[in-house]
């Protein structure tokens, strides 16, 4: 065991909440401080450990993505630049909702639950109500607390944090906060979706090992593994065509070339490169080394799961597409709308790069319409564009011109309302199968 993994195993055998320090570590392990330091934030990566401001690096509860992005006590102390007064085991938990206690004390009884934020200033009733409620809480205006208000939120491990803000502006920043976490989309990595079961084969295995293996798993293809576990190539069922010596060993007849992905690549990129190459199966490695296998099945899943995401605020490309309507007319669609103001450049007329995510969108929604919801779209090419000002009705064609079982064509036109050409895309886009 390296000395790197020694630290980490010692980090992930810590209780969660307990604050770890170079110096600490590097007595208690008998380390170098610079070898502390390296694998401390190696465990930052892997999310077992997280540096809060004026609080320090403490052990966390790794936590897995979800459908959007969570705002935690955490990143709220760092938003707002916040002082822990209290309850420090508790800054990783997530924040649901923050009311402003700016009412009767009976009156915030009724709108306090569990994993909400108080926003209050010295009021010592409404804070210790919000503790007892299992609700964190905000002090504003640079105030500390009694030490009473301290000992709860320390016995029951929900953060007690002050703001030098007052209310009206800690609630913008805690909302503008809140808003940009629900707009944002996850975005899906490789080893979200890959699967670390795998099976595989020693380069050393014969070809009659592989028969039997495809009779047991079902498989076609299977990544090929030296002595030491590192990956040197990959074999399919159409490297077995002609080979008619059983004992012919695997990594003579295998692809000794195979593209590689690593677990921090994202699914945009890896559907890409599997998409081009007409790739079913890409292995995943980290320091040379497999740690699990992607398939196409495995890229698909994760595009109709980027799809069904929830948007619960509007982005501009929301608000651009909300102006347009769609039919269908023989093989195109026609999409009919007005350019609006957040479409402009400063001269006034709608800018080069609106028009040209009109022209891409509605490409994109052509195909998806067509039954083909997995596109990995290889270029896009606008041939010309001119200006257009703002409230002119805009009409917009996209229709396939070319289809094939993995490739298809599509051009978009644009016209104004005097039928006049204002812009021309062609878009070619690959289908990903399984």
């Amino acid at each position: 065991m390296s000395k790197h993994e020694e630290i980490v195993k010692h980090i992930l055998s810590l209780k969660i909440g307990t604050k770890i320090s170079v110096r600490g570590i590097s007595s208690e392990l008998g380390l170098s401080e610079g070898t502390s330091y390296r694998a401390i934030k190696e465990a930052e990566n892997m999310g077992i450990v997280n540096t809060v401001p004026r609080v320090g690096t403490v052990r966390v509860e790794k936590v897995y993505k979800k459908n959007i992005e969570s705002l935690t006590y955490a990143e709220v102390i760092r938003i707002l630049e916040a002082t822990v007064l209290g309850g420090k085991e508790g800054i990783n938990r997530i924040l649901n909702k923050f009311i402003i206690g700016a009412m009767a004390l009976e009156s915030i009884n009724r709108y306090i639950r569990p994993g909400y934020l108080l926003i209050v200033g010295n009021r010592e009733e409404a804070q210790l109500l919000a503790l007892q409620n299992e609700a964190a809480v905000l002090i504003t205006g640079g105030f500390n607390c009694s030490d009473k208000v301290k000992a709860l939120a320390n016995e029951k491990g929900i953060p007690l944090l002050s703001s030098t803000y007052d209310s009206f502006t800690v609630a913008s920043m805690i909302n503008k906060a809140l808003y940009e976490t629900m707009v944002k989309k996850e975005i899906i990595l490789v080893e979200d979706v890959m699967d670390t079961n795998t099976t595989c084969l020693m380069g050393s295995d014969t070809v009659a090992t592989w028969r039997k293996l495809i009779i047991e798993t079902n498989h076609e293809r299977y990544p090929v593994l030296d002595e030491n576990m590192k990956i040197i190539g990959i074999v399919t069922l159409r490297d077995l065509q002609g080979c008619n010596d059983e004992d012919e060993t695997i990594n003579k007849i295998m692809n000794k070339n195979p593209v590689c992905v690593t677990p921090k690549t994202t699914i945009a990129y890896a559907a890409h490169i599997m998409g081009w190459d007409g790739i079913k199966i890409c292995p995943v490695v980290e320091k040379k080394k497999l740690v699990g296998v992607l398939t196409i099945e495995h890229v698909i899943k994760a595009m109709e799961f980027s799809l069904r995401q929830p948007q619960v605020a509007e982005t501009i490309e929301d608000l651009i597409l909300m102006n347009f309507t769609c039919e269908h007319e023989g093989t195109s669609l026609h999409f009919n709308g007005q350019i609006i103001p957040q479409m402009l450049d400063p001269f006034g007329t709608a800018s080069w790069s609106s028009l040209n995510m009109l022209l891409s969108t509605m490409g994109i929604m052509a195909l998806r319409q067509n039954n083909n919801i997995n596109v990995s779209v290889d270029s896009i090419m606008a041939y010309f564009m001119k200006p257009v000002q703002m409230g002119t009705d805009i009409d917009i064609y996209a229709q396939i011109v070319d289809k094939g079982r993995s490739f298809s064509k599509v051009e978009i036109n644009m016209y104004n309302s005097h039928k006049d050409s204002v812009a021309k895309a062609m878009i070619s886009a690959k289908t990903l199968s399984k």
